[in-house]
Protein backbone atom coordinates (compact mmCIF):
# COMPACT_ATOMS: atom_id res chain seq x y z
CA UNK A 1 0.00 0.00 0.00
CA UNK A 2 1.25 3.25 -0.82
CA UNK A 3 2.57 5.69 2.08
CA UNK A 4 0.33 9.18 2.52
CA UNK A 5 3.39 10.81 0.66
CA UNK A 6 3.74 8.81 -2.85
CA UNK A 7 -0.47 9.47 -2.57
CA UNK A 8 -0.34 13.24 -2.45
CA UNK A 9 3.11 12.97 -5.21
CA UNK A 10 1.15 10.51 -7.64
CA UNK A 11 -2.10 12.90 -7.54
CA UNK A 12 0.28 16.24 -8.17
CA UNK A 13 2.01 14.55 -10.79
CA UNK A 14 -1.36 13.33 -12.36
CA UNK A 15 -2.78 16.61 -12.00
CA UNK A 16 -0.24 18.20 -13.94
CA UNK A 17 -0.76 15.67 -17.20
CA UNK A 18 -4.40 16.94 -16.66
CA UNK A 19 -4.23 20.50 -17.33
CA UNK A 20 -1.85 19.81 -20.05
CA UNK A 21 -4.21 17.27 -22.08
CA UNK A 22 -6.89 20.41 -21.36
CA UNK A 23 -4.40 22.95 -22.78
CA UNK A 24 -4.09 20.41 -25.53
CA UNK A 25 -8.19 20.12 -26.07
CA UNK A 26 -8.30 24.26 -26.19
CA UNK A 27 -6.08 24.41 -28.61
CA UNK A 28 -3.19 25.37 -25.94
CA UNK A 29 0.11 23.04 -26.70
CA UNK A 30 2.49 24.94 -24.91
CA UNK A 31 4.98 22.45 -26.80
CA UNK A 32 4.01 23.84 -29.74
CA UNK A 33 5.66 27.43 -29.17
CA UNK A 34 8.71 27.13 -30.91
CA UNK A 35 10.09 30.79 -30.53
CA UNK A 36 9.88 33.53 -27.51
CA UNK A 37 11.30 36.82 -28.43
CA UNK A 38 13.13 38.12 -25.38
CA UNK A 39 14.34 41.70 -24.82
CA UNK A 40 15.91 42.00 -21.22
CA UNK A 41 16.82 39.73 -18.32
CA UNK A 42 15.88 40.12 -14.45
CA UNK A 43 19.23 41.58 -13.61
CA UNK A 44 19.24 44.16 -16.18
CA UNK A 45 15.49 45.39 -15.38
CA UNK A 46 16.95 45.66 -12.31
CA UNK A 47 19.89 47.82 -12.47
CA UNK A 48 18.35 49.83 -15.39
CA UNK A 49 15.34 50.84 -13.39
CA UNK A 50 15.55 54.16 -13.73
CA UNK A 51 15.78 54.37 -17.36
CA UNK A 52 13.25 51.58 -17.72
CA UNK A 53 10.57 52.66 -15.43
CA UNK A 54 6.76 52.38 -16.85
CA UNK A 55 9.10 50.68 -20.10
CA UNK A 56 7.80 47.56 -21.70
CA UNK A 57 10.14 44.86 -21.33
CA UNK A 58 9.30 41.48 -22.30
CA UNK A 59 10.95 38.40 -20.06
CA UNK A 60 10.61 34.55 -19.37
CA UNK A 61 11.46 32.42 -17.61
CA UNK A 62 10.53 28.96 -14.77
CA UNK A 63 7.51 30.22 -12.33
CA UNK A 64 9.14 29.50 -8.94
CA UNK A 65 6.14 30.71 -6.85
CA UNK A 66 2.82 32.39 -7.42
CA UNK A 67 0.67 34.01 -4.71
CA UNK A 68 -3.09 34.77 -6.12
CA UNK A 69 -5.36 37.12 -4.24
CA UNK A 70 -8.80 36.93 -6.04
CA UNK A 71 -8.14 39.15 -9.01
CA UNK A 72 -4.59 39.44 -9.07
CA UNK A 73 -1.59 37.54 -9.02
CA UNK A 74 2.50 37.53 -8.44
CA UNK A 75 4.68 35.79 -9.73
CA UNK A 76 8.43 35.12 -9.43
CA UNK A 77 10.09 34.54 -12.23
CA UNK A 78 13.48 33.10 -12.42
CA UNK A 79 15.66 33.48 -15.74
CA UNK A 80 19.67 32.34 -16.20
CA UNK A 81 20.92 36.06 -14.30
CA UNK A 82 18.27 35.58 -11.42
CA UNK A 83 14.74 36.65 -10.13
CA UNK A 84 12.06 39.23 -10.51
CA UNK A 85 8.44 39.30 -9.57
CA UNK A 86 5.37 39.63 -11.61
CA UNK A 87 2.47 41.45 -10.80
CA UNK A 88 -0.82 40.06 -12.83
CA UNK A 89 -4.51 41.90 -12.72
CA UNK A 90 -7.18 40.21 -13.95
CA UNK A 91 -8.74 43.87 -15.05
CA UNK A 92 -5.50 44.40 -17.49
CA UNK A 93 -5.40 40.53 -18.82
CA UNK A 94 -8.72 39.90 -19.01
CA UNK A 95 -9.24 36.26 -20.27
CA UNK A 96 -5.26 35.96 -20.46
CA UNK A 97 -5.82 35.53 -16.28
CA UNK A 98 -6.86 32.08 -16.65
CA UNK A 99 -3.93 31.48 -18.10
CA UNK A 100 -2.12 32.65 -14.83
CA UNK A 101 -4.39 30.87 -12.76
CA UNK A 102 -3.40 27.32 -14.53
CA UNK A 103 0.37 28.40 -14.30
CA UNK A 104 2.18 25.50 -11.65
CA UNK A 105 5.63 26.06 -9.92
CA UNK A 106 8.10 24.79 -12.61
CA UNK A 107 6.65 25.99 -15.72
CA UNK A 108 8.36 28.57 -18.18
CA UNK A 109 6.09 31.50 -18.91
CA UNK A 110 7.05 34.36 -21.12
CA UNK A 111 5.65 37.67 -20.16
CA UNK A 112 5.40 40.84 -21.81
CA UNK A 113 4.52 43.57 -19.45
CA UNK A 114 5.64 47.51 -18.03
CA UNK A 115 8.57 48.09 -15.28
CA UNK A 116 7.70 49.58 -12.09
CA UNK A 117 8.01 49.60 -8.48
CA UNK A 118 5.60 48.38 -5.84
CA UNK A 119 4.70 50.03 -2.72
CA UNK A 120 6.71 48.32 -0.58
CA UNK A 121 9.67 49.19 -3.57
CA UNK A 122 10.48 45.65 -5.30
CA UNK A 123 11.10 46.32 -8.83
CA UNK A 124 8.81 44.30 -10.68
CA UNK A 125 6.95 43.59 -14.06
CA UNK A 126 3.37 44.88 -14.34
CA UNK A 127 1.87 42.16 -17.13
CA UNK A 128 0.16 42.88 -20.06
CA UNK A 129 0.54 39.08 -21.18
CA UNK A 130 1.16 35.88 -20.10
CA UNK A 131 2.64 32.84 -22.47
CA UNK A 132 3.00 29.36 -21.13
CA UNK A 133 5.81 28.16 -23.33
CA UNK A 134 6.35 24.97 -21.33
CA UNK A 135 4.37 22.61 -18.67
CA UNK A 136 6.65 21.21 -16.09
CA UNK A 137 5.38 17.35 -15.52
CA UNK A 138 7.47 16.93 -12.51
CA UNK A 139 7.27 18.20 -9.19
CA UNK A 140 10.27 20.64 -7.76
CA UNK A 141 12.10 20.12 -4.23
CA UNK A 142 9.65 22.05 -1.65
CA UNK A 143 11.24 25.95 -1.72
CA UNK A 144 12.56 25.69 2.34
CA UNK A 145 14.55 22.52 1.81
CA UNK A 146 15.40 22.62 -1.43
CA UNK A 147 17.66 19.65 -3.46
CA UNK A 148 20.17 19.08 -0.50
CA UNK A 149 21.49 15.52 -1.50
CA UNK A 150 24.51 15.42 -2.99
CA UNK A 151 24.35 12.72 -4.83
CA UNK A 152 20.91 13.28 -6.83
CA UNK A 153 21.72 17.07 -7.04
CA UNK A 154 24.72 15.28 -8.97
CA UNK A 155 22.49 13.32 -10.72
CA UNK A 156 19.87 15.75 -11.58
CA UNK A 157 22.23 18.67 -12.03
CA UNK A 158 19.30 20.36 -14.00
CA UNK A 159 17.12 20.58 -10.93
CA UNK A 160 20.00 21.03 -8.51
CA UNK A 161 20.45 24.57 -10.62
CA UNK A 162 17.23 25.72 -10.52
CA UNK A 163 16.47 25.21 -6.95
CA UNK A 164 20.24 26.12 -6.06
CA UNK A 165 20.49 29.04 -8.57
CA UNK A 166 23.78 30.13 -6.24
CA UNK A 167 25.94 27.20 -7.62
CA UNK A 168 25.56 28.67 -11.10
CA UNK A 169 28.17 31.17 -9.76
CA UNK A 170 31.09 28.10 -9.32
CA UNK A 171 30.27 28.19 -13.24
CA UNK A 172 30.60 31.24 -14.05
CA UNK A 173 33.82 31.24 -12.16
CA UNK A 174 34.68 28.30 -14.17
CA UNK A 175 34.81 30.22 -17.37
CA UNK A 176 36.45 33.10 -16.10
CA UNK A 177 39.12 30.99 -14.68
CA UNK A 178 39.18 28.93 -18.57
CA UNK A 179 39.40 32.42 -20.33
CA UNK A 180 42.24 33.25 -18.00
CA UNK A 181 44.19 30.93 -18.98
CA UNK A 182 43.88 30.90 -22.80
CA UNK A 183 44.12 34.51 -22.87
CA UNK A 184 47.56 34.30 -20.98
CA UNK A 185 48.69 31.47 -23.58
CA UNK A 186 47.07 33.31 -26.52
CA UNK A 187 48.81 36.61 -25.36
CA UNK A 188 52.20 34.73 -24.88
CA UNK A 189 52.03 33.28 -28.55
CA UNK A 190 50.88 29.65 -27.84
CA UNK A 191 48.58 28.25 -29.98
CA UNK A 192 45.63 26.82 -29.21
CA UNK A 193 45.49 22.97 -30.94
CA UNK A 194 43.51 19.44 -30.97
CA UNK A 195 44.71 16.00 -30.66
CA UNK A 196 43.09 12.81 -30.69
CA UNK A 197 40.88 11.34 -27.89
CA UNK A 198 41.24 7.87 -29.13
CA UNK A 199 43.95 6.15 -30.12
CA UNK A 200 45.81 3.14 -29.71
CA UNK A 201 48.60 3.72 -27.59
CA UNK A 202 47.24 5.99 -24.58
CA UNK A 203 50.67 7.36 -23.24
CA UNK A 204 51.85 10.39 -21.63
CA UNK A 205 51.11 9.21 -18.42
CA UNK A 206 51.29 6.79 -15.64
CA UNK A 207 47.32 5.51 -15.80
CA UNK A 208 45.16 2.77 -16.83
CA UNK A 209 43.18 3.72 -20.25
CA UNK A 210 39.43 3.04 -20.67
CA UNK A 211 39.75 0.52 -23.78
CA UNK A 212 37.38 0.07 -26.65
CA UNK A 213 37.22 -1.61 -29.77
CA UNK A 214 37.20 0.13 -33.52
CA UNK A 215 34.20 -2.08 -35.54
CA UNK A 216 35.63 -1.14 -38.59
CA UNK A 217 39.24 -1.63 -38.39
CA UNK A 218 38.66 -4.96 -35.69
CA UNK A 219 41.24 -2.80 -33.62
CA UNK A 220 41.72 -2.13 -30.13
CA UNK A 221 41.20 1.31 -28.81
CA UNK A 222 41.88 3.42 -25.88
CA UNK A 223 40.57 6.67 -24.63
CA UNK A 224 43.67 9.06 -23.84
CA UNK A 225 45.08 9.68 -20.89
CA UNK A 226 47.38 12.56 -21.24
CA UNK A 227 47.80 14.46 -24.94
CA UNK A 228 51.54 14.64 -23.93
CA UNK A 229 52.70 12.78 -26.56
CA UNK A 230 50.88 14.61 -29.58
CA UNK A 231 52.15 17.93 -28.85
CA UNK A 232 55.47 16.96 -28.63
CA UNK A 233 54.70 15.81 -32.08
CA UNK A 234 53.49 18.80 -32.89
CA UNK A 235 57.25 20.39 -31.89
CA UNK A 236 58.96 18.56 -33.71
CA UNK A 237 57.11 19.41 -36.64
CA UNK A 238 58.02 23.02 -36.42
CA UNK A 239 55.36 24.58 -34.02
CA UNK A 240 57.24 25.97 -30.87
CA UNK A 241 54.32 27.21 -28.35
CA UNK A 242 51.09 24.96 -28.16
CA UNK A 243 48.85 23.87 -25.83
CA UNK A 244 45.55 21.82 -25.27
CA UNK A 245 43.21 22.23 -22.99
CA UNK A 246 40.43 19.35 -23.09
CA UNK A 247 39.61 15.87 -21.53
CA UNK A 248 41.37 13.30 -20.23
CA UNK A 249 39.78 9.80 -19.54
CA UNK A 250 41.77 7.32 -16.56
CA UNK A 251 40.65 4.36 -15.45
CA UNK A 252 41.02 4.71 -12.09
CA UNK A 253 39.24 5.21 -8.28
CA UNK A 254 36.50 7.86 -7.62
CA UNK A 255 36.89 10.22 -4.89
CA UNK A 256 36.82 13.81 -3.93
CA UNK A 257 39.89 15.33 -6.13
CA UNK A 258 39.06 12.62 -8.92
CA UNK A 259 36.41 11.96 -11.43
CA UNK A 260 37.49 9.03 -14.45
CA UNK A 261 36.96 12.55 -17.02
CA UNK A 262 38.38 15.26 -16.49
CA UNK A 263 39.85 18.63 -17.68
CA UNK A 264 43.20 19.03 -18.12
CA UNK A 265 45.40 21.40 -20.02
CA UNK A 266 49.32 20.75 -21.21
CA UNK A 267 51.68 22.82 -22.54
CA UNK A 268 54.79 22.93 -24.67
CA UNK A 269 57.25 25.62 -25.47
CA UNK A 270 60.22 24.89 -27.64
CA UNK A 271 64.35 26.13 -26.98
CA UNK A 272 63.11 26.10 -23.08
CA UNK A 273 63.14 24.57 -19.91
CA UNK A 274 61.20 23.71 -16.81
CA UNK A 275 62.08 26.65 -14.95
CA UNK A 276 60.10 28.77 -17.57
CA UNK A 277 57.25 26.07 -17.10
CA UNK A 278 57.54 27.47 -13.47
CA UNK A 279 56.96 30.60 -14.51
CA UNK A 280 54.14 30.05 -16.53
CA UNK A 281 52.49 27.83 -13.68
CA UNK A 282 52.74 30.72 -11.37
CA UNK A 283 51.27 33.48 -13.64
CA UNK A 284 48.01 31.55 -14.83
CA UNK A 285 47.42 30.94 -11.06
CA UNK A 286 48.00 34.43 -10.00
CA UNK A 287 46.31 35.52 -13.21
CA UNK A 288 43.05 33.65 -12.55
CA UNK A 289 42.77 34.82 -8.63
CA UNK A 290 42.93 38.21 -9.85
CA UNK A 291 40.68 38.29 -12.60
CA UNK A 292 38.15 36.40 -10.19
CA UNK A 293 39.19 38.65 -7.03
CA UNK A 294 41.23 41.34 -7.43
CA UNK A 295 44.05 39.46 -5.30
CA UNK A 296 45.95 36.79 -5.12
CA UNK A 297 44.78 35.48 -1.60
CA UNK A 298 42.20 33.30 -1.80
CA UNK A 299 40.52 31.09 1.17
CA UNK A 300 40.16 27.62 0.86
CA UNK A 301 38.02 25.52 3.12
CA UNK A 302 39.35 27.83 6.17
CA UNK A 303 42.41 27.79 4.66
CA UNK A 304 44.83 31.24 3.84
CA UNK A 305 46.58 31.04 0.87
CA UNK A 306 48.71 33.18 -1.35
CA UNK A 307 49.39 32.32 -5.50
CA UNK A 308 51.45 35.75 -5.35
CA UNK A 309 54.52 34.46 -7.22
CA UNK A 310 57.44 33.47 -6.85
CA UNK A 311 56.48 30.05 -4.84
CA UNK A 312 58.95 28.10 -2.91
CA UNK A 313 61.52 26.20 -4.43
CA UNK A 314 62.58 22.24 -2.65
CA UNK A 315 63.91 19.21 -4.78
CA UNK A 316 62.13 16.02 -3.50
CA UNK A 317 65.36 14.95 -1.67
CA UNK A 318 65.34 18.23 0.26
CA UNK A 319 61.14 17.43 1.49
CA UNK A 320 61.85 13.97 2.51
CA UNK A 321 64.96 14.89 4.88
CA UNK A 322 63.15 17.50 6.26
CA UNK A 323 59.87 15.85 7.21
CA UNK A 324 61.16 12.22 7.25
CA UNK A 325 64.68 12.64 8.50
CA UNK A 326 66.28 10.93 5.99
CA UNK A 327 69.13 12.22 3.52
CA UNK A 328 68.86 10.16 0.49
CA UNK A 329 72.09 12.17 -0.50
CA UNK A 330 74.21 10.08 1.51
CA UNK A 331 72.15 6.75 0.24
CA UNK A 332 73.62 5.43 -2.71
CA UNK A 333 72.76 1.67 -3.17
CA UNK A 334 69.10 0.20 -3.45
CA UNK A 335 70.10 -2.13 -0.92
CA UNK A 336 70.17 1.05 2.00
CA UNK A 337 67.48 2.46 0.66
CA UNK A 338 65.11 -0.45 0.87
CA UNK A 339 66.48 -0.98 4.85
CA UNK A 340 66.16 2.63 5.35
CA UNK A 341 62.35 2.45 4.14
CA UNK A 342 61.46 -0.43 6.29
CA UNK A 343 62.70 0.95 9.08
CA UNK A 344 60.42 3.97 8.48
CA UNK A 345 57.39 1.54 8.47
CA UNK A 346 57.11 1.59 4.48
CA UNK A 347 55.68 -1.79 2.77
CA UNK A 348 58.26 -2.24 0.29
CA UNK A 349 57.31 -3.70 -3.04
CA UNK A 350 59.71 -6.59 -5.00
CA UNK A 351 61.74 -4.39 -7.94
CA UNK A 352 61.62 -0.89 -5.92
CA UNK A 353 64.92 1.11 -6.47
CA UNK A 354 66.35 3.84 -4.71
CA UNK A 355 64.48 6.25 -6.98
CA UNK A 356 61.35 4.47 -6.22
CA UNK A 357 61.59 4.77 -2.43
CA UNK A 358 62.67 8.36 -2.58
CA UNK A 359 59.48 9.30 -4.45
CA UNK A 360 57.41 6.92 -2.24
CA UNK A 361 58.74 8.32 0.76
CA UNK A 362 57.87 11.83 -0.68
CA UNK A 363 54.45 10.64 -1.20
CA UNK A 364 54.11 9.45 2.56
CA UNK A 365 55.72 12.13 4.61
CA UNK A 366 56.20 15.27 2.63
CA UNK A 367 53.08 15.59 0.41
CA UNK A 368 50.84 15.99 3.29
CA UNK A 369 53.00 19.01 4.74
CA UNK A 370 52.56 21.70 1.52
CA UNK A 371 50.42 24.16 2.28
CA UNK A 372 51.09 26.93 0.87
CA UNK A 373 52.37 27.09 -3.28
CA UNK A 374 55.75 24.78 -3.74
CA UNK A 375 57.50 23.65 -6.64
CA UNK A 376 58.99 20.42 -5.90
CA UNK A 377 61.85 19.67 -8.05
CA UNK A 378 64.77 16.88 -9.24
CA UNK A 379 62.46 13.86 -9.19
CA UNK A 380 64.29 10.49 -9.94
CA UNK A 381 64.23 8.98 -13.03
CA UNK A 382 62.76 6.00 -12.43
CA UNK A 383 59.37 7.39 -11.79
CA UNK A 384 59.89 10.17 -14.76
CA UNK A 385 60.12 8.12 -18.01
CA UNK A 386 59.77 11.60 -19.94
CA UNK A 387 61.76 13.58 -18.41
CA UNK A 388 65.58 14.97 -18.94
CA UNK A 389 68.39 13.81 -17.01
CA UNK A 390 69.58 16.34 -14.76
CA UNK A 391 73.12 17.52 -15.55
CA UNK A 392 74.16 17.76 -12.00
CA UNK A 393 72.45 14.30 -11.03
CA UNK A 394 71.86 11.91 -13.45
CA UNK A 395 69.77 9.69 -11.25
CA UNK A 396 67.15 12.63 -10.99
CA UNK A 397 65.26 14.58 -13.70
CA UNK A 398 64.54 18.22 -14.63
CA UNK A 399 61.43 18.22 -13.60
CA UNK A 400 58.77 19.74 -10.70
CA UNK A 401 55.19 19.14 -9.64
CA UNK A 402 53.64 22.33 -8.62
CA UNK A 403 51.91 21.48 -4.62
CA UNK A 404 49.00 23.37 -2.92
CA UNK A 405 46.55 22.53 0.00
CA UNK A 406 49.28 19.48 -0.03
CA UNK A 407 47.53 18.49 -3.57
CA UNK A 408 49.50 18.07 -6.71
CA UNK A 409 48.06 20.75 -9.73
CA UNK A 410 50.63 20.83 -11.97
CA UNK A 411 53.59 18.30 -13.42
CA UNK A 412 56.54 19.67 -15.66
CA UNK A 413 59.71 18.74 -16.69
CA UNK A 414 62.50 19.86 -19.41
CA UNK A 415 61.47 17.11 -22.07
CA UNK A 416 63.39 14.22 -22.72
CA UNK A 417 64.42 14.43 -26.58
CA UNK A 418 67.23 11.64 -26.52
CA UNK A 419 65.66 8.93 -28.30
CA UNK A 420 67.86 6.25 -27.28
CA UNK A 421 67.20 7.21 -23.40
CA UNK A 422 63.72 7.61 -24.04
CA UNK A 423 63.43 3.72 -25.45
CA UNK A 424 65.92 2.56 -22.82
CA UNK A 425 63.09 4.18 -19.85
CA UNK A 426 59.85 2.98 -22.43
CA UNK A 427 61.50 -0.51 -22.43
CA UNK A 428 62.31 -0.35 -18.89
CA UNK A 429 58.68 1.10 -18.36
CA UNK A 430 57.44 -2.24 -20.28
CA UNK A 431 59.21 -4.78 -17.97
CA UNK A 432 57.44 -2.98 -14.93
CA UNK A 433 53.79 -3.73 -17.24
CA UNK A 434 54.85 -7.23 -17.46
CA UNK A 435 55.63 -7.73 -14.01
CA UNK A 436 52.30 -6.59 -13.29
CA UNK A 437 51.94 -2.35 -12.75
CA UNK A 438 48.79 -1.84 -14.60
CA UNK A 439 49.97 2.02 -15.04
CA UNK A 440 53.18 1.29 -15.88
CA UNK A 441 54.12 3.97 -19.52
CA UNK A 442 53.07 1.58 -22.95
CA UNK A 443 56.08 1.42 -25.85
CA UNK A 444 55.37 3.88 -28.50
CA UNK A 445 57.61 3.44 -31.48
CA UNK A 446 55.54 6.28 -33.54
CA UNK A 447 57.03 8.79 -30.39
CA UNK A 448 60.41 7.29 -30.86
CA UNK A 449 60.66 7.89 -34.66
CA UNK A 450 59.26 11.83 -33.82
CA UNK A 451 62.34 11.94 -32.00
CA UNK A 452 64.99 10.33 -34.01
CA UNK A 453 63.69 13.18 -36.78
CA UNK A 454 64.64 15.52 -33.83
CA UNK A 455 63.06 17.25 -30.80
CA UNK A 456 64.64 20.90 -30.01
CA UNK A 457 65.12 21.57 -26.65
CA UNK A 458 61.65 21.71 -24.57
CA UNK A 459 59.65 22.88 -21.37
CA UNK A 460 56.30 20.80 -20.72
CA UNK A 461 53.72 21.57 -18.57
CA UNK A 462 50.34 20.06 -17.14
CA UNK A 463 47.84 21.24 -15.71
CA UNK A 464 44.54 19.69 -13.65
CA UNK A 465 42.02 22.24 -13.97
CA UNK A 466 39.28 20.50 -12.77
CA UNK A 467 41.21 20.88 -9.38
CA UNK A 468 42.80 24.35 -9.56
CA UNK A 469 38.77 25.12 -10.03
CA UNK A 470 38.11 23.29 -7.33
CA UNK A 471 40.54 25.81 -5.09
CA UNK A 472 39.67 28.96 -7.04
CA UNK A 473 36.06 28.82 -6.47
CA UNK A 474 36.25 26.83 -2.31
CA UNK A 475 34.77 24.13 -3.14
CA UNK A 476 35.43 20.65 -1.36
CA UNK A 477 34.64 18.45 -4.55
CA UNK A 478 35.52 17.60 -7.78
CA UNK A 479 31.61 16.83 -8.37
CA UNK A 480 30.73 20.75 -7.36
CA UNK A 481 33.17 22.12 -10.27
CA UNK A 482 31.45 19.33 -13.48
CA UNK A 483 28.19 20.04 -14.15
CA UNK A 484 27.57 16.12 -14.81
CA UNK A 485 30.16 14.23 -12.91
CA UNK A 486 30.19 10.59 -13.99
CA UNK A 487 27.72 8.48 -11.15
CA UNK A 488 27.00 4.93 -11.38
CA UNK A 489 23.71 4.10 -12.49
CA UNK A 490 20.82 3.71 -10.19
CA UNK A 491 19.89 0.14 -9.66
CA UNK A 492 22.87 -1.06 -11.61
CA UNK A 493 24.87 -3.54 -9.47
CA UNK A 494 28.96 -4.39 -10.36
CA UNK A 495 29.56 -6.66 -12.85
CA UNK A 496 31.88 -9.64 -11.78
CA UNK A 497 35.13 -9.81 -13.98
Amino acid sequence: MQNTDEKRLNEMLLLKRRKLEELREEGKDPFKISKFDVTHYSTAIKDAFEELEEKEVIIAGRVMSKRRHGKIAFLDIQDQEGRIQVFARKDILEENYEDVKGLDIGDIAGVKGLVFKTEAGEITVRATEITLLSKSLQILPEKYHGLKDPDLRYRQRYVDLIVNPEIKETFIKRNIVLRSIREYLDNKGFLEVETPILGTVAGGANAKPFLTHHNSLDIDMQLRIANELFLKRLVVGGFDKVYEMGKMFRNEGMDTRHNPEFTNIEIYQAYTDYEEMMRITEDLFENAAIKLYGTTKINYQGTEIDLKAPWKRITMTEAVKETAGVDFDKINTDEEAIEVAKAKGLEVEKGWTRGKIIAEMFEEFAEGTLVQPTFVTKHPVEVSPLSKRSIEDERLTDRFEAFINTWEFANAFSELNDPIDQKERFEAQVREKEAGDDEAHPMDHDFINALEVGLPPTGGLGIGVDRMIMLLTDQPSIRDVVFFPTMKPLGVEKEEK
